[in-house]
This record gives C-alpha cells, structure tokens and sequence, in this order.
C-alpha cells in the first residue's frame, strides 16, 4: 500500500459562458446509440484476457456506501477494503502490483467524512461525499450551497452534486447552469462531480444538453446516478455522456471526467463501461483522474472472477 499521503485532484474545469446555440444544436440520435449499446454489451464478455481492465476497475473505483443505516464501523470497514481490495491470497497469484492497488476513492455521506480521514490518512485514496440535497435536489438552493460548504470546510477532497431535475425537464438551461456554477464555487478548490439523474431526464437529447450545460459551468465530472433512481446507470446514457464530453473538449480544450454509478453489479458490466469509455474518449481517459466507477457490491464479483481467472 503507498505510504504518500493525500493528493486532492485539482479542480480541472474552470467552465466557459453559457452558449445557448450550442446546447440547441445538441442531439442523439435513439437508434443509432441504442444499436452502439447493444454492439458494445454482444461483444464484452469476461475472458482470461479480463484480469488487466478488472484490476484497471478497482483502482478507478469510488467504493460507496450511502445507506440510511450507514455506521461509523461500516465506513471504517469500507475504508479497510479501498485500502486492500483483495485478499492477501489472491493478490499473490496475480501481477505482483496488485499487492499495491487501492481503489480511487470512497464515497461517504456527510457525516462520515472525518471517519473516513481517519481511516485513509497517509494513502493516495481520495474521499468524496454527496451533498446539494442528495438524492433529489429538491432543498432551496442556499441550503444546498450551504451543504457544499460544510463539506469542504470537513476536509471532503471530492463533492458529487446533484442537479434539480425539473431545469432540464423544462428546457430551463440558464437555470440549470446558474445551479452548477454556484455549486462549483461553493466547491472550490475541491474537485466537483454533478450527478446528472439520466434515468429521470426522459430522452437522450436531455441527457446530452444537460452534460454540456453542466460542463460549461464547471462540472470536473459529470456522473450518471444517484444509485436512488429507479434507472440509474445505463450503457446508452453513458454513450451520451462520454459524447458530450468529447465534443467539449474538442471546442474548449479541456478534459472533463466521467463517472458511472447505480446497479453496476458484476464483473461484465464494470467491462461494459470501460469499453464505452475506450471506443469514446480513448485509453487516456482510463485513470482516476478522468474516470471513475461509483460502486458498493461490484468489488465482491470482481474479486470471484479475478479468483476464477487466476486457476
């Protein structure tokens, strides 16, 4: 495990104006990001050459724990398996660098940040927590803005937002963007996810709109779930996303992650977005800076199928 101690990923958006006739002239096309879904599930599977993308998964893994009972002793646990991800036995029939992996972070209600300081003080892992009224969004702004603050003066190295759904609904994208860009100096200097809630934003055009408007004020990552929706991560939306983020950094210059999160609960799923994220935005993206997978089961299949890998 590496001795060095914290180093909070920088904020890496500073964000552009808002540019109206962009946002109108984002599509995406159903069919055609359906049938690239549909190519992307046939064709992964899990084989023997899988053992690099699945280690590759762990240390892009932001390891969560966001439920209503939610302990001090289960975040400490949670803190203890970002630090080892594997067990001693298996880490010795695999790449002898696996000894040293981690996952990128955990991710942890607001009242278990300095639990989880303790718990990862001197290792690389970062410590993130959600907040702006989590899961909904639905709380006045100045108490979601307050919420932010709170977090950061915690100590939280990273702050996944969430968006009020109902500015995209409307078509409201000023109102969309002046949220986001509050969230975002609420944050700094910290590194800002915002969650974009794709299975409630009702078509692809949605999603694609409300990436570039969340990027444009600021958004380091835009992230798919909450893990509360009824649909939450999905290959199609993240197609979208991956896109979207592409195209901004074609027109800006700037690189913004993207984070999958909600029902990712096996090992050829987690293969599924690193493939969607590969064929999008390339092999560059494939590290934590940039990428991330928003887990709190999908560790244990990994570690089964790297066993069964192993022989």
């Amino acid at each position: 495990m590496s001795v060095l101690q914290h180093r909070p990923l920088e904020a890496q958006n500073p964000g552009i104006a808002i540019d109206l006739d962009w946002i109108a002239a984002a599509t995406a096309d159903r069919t055609e990001v359906e049938r690239v879904a549909a190519s992307i599930t046939e064709r992964t599977g899990v084989s023997k050459n899988s053992q690099s993308d699945l280690l590759l998964a762990i240390s892009v893994m932001d390891l969560t724990t966001l439920a209503d009972d939610d302990t001090d002793e289960r975040v400490r646990k949670l803190c203890a398996r970002a630090r080892h991800p594997l067990s001693p036995e298996l880490t010795q029939r695999l790449d002898p660098r696996a000894a040293t992996f981690h996952t990128a972070a955990v991710c942890i209600y607001h009242q278990f940040i300095q639990t989880a300081l303790h718990e990862l003080q001197g290792t690389r892992i970062q410590v993130a927590t959600v907040s702006a009224d989590f899961p909904k969004g639905l709380a006045p702004l100045e108490k979601r803005i307050d919420q932010i603050h709170h977090s950061v003066e915690a100590g939280a190295h990273e702050i996944d937002v969430v968006i009020k759904r109902k500015h995209v609904l409307k078509a409201d994208w000023q109102a969309l963007y002046d949220e986001v860009a509050a969230f975002k100096a609420a944050c700094k200097p910290r590194l800002m996810k915002v969650i974009l809630a794709t299975g409630e934003l009702q078509t692809f055009e949605n999603i694609a709109r409300a990436s570039l408007v969340a990027m444009m004020a600021g958004a380091d990552f835009i992230k798919t779930s909450t893990g509360k929706e009824a649909v939450n991560a999905t290959i199609p939306a993240a197609i979208v996303m991956t896109r979207a983020i592409r195209e901004y950094e074609r027109k800006t210059g700037v690189s913004v992650g993207f984070k999958s999160a909600g029902g990712i609960r096996t090992s050829k799923q987690t293969l599924e977005y690193l493939a969607v994220v590969r064929q999008e935005l390339g092999d560059r993206w494939l590290q934590p800076g940039l990428f991330r997978i928003g887990a709190s089961s999908v560790l244990d299949d990994i570690e089964r199928t790297l066993q069964q890998l192993a022989g």
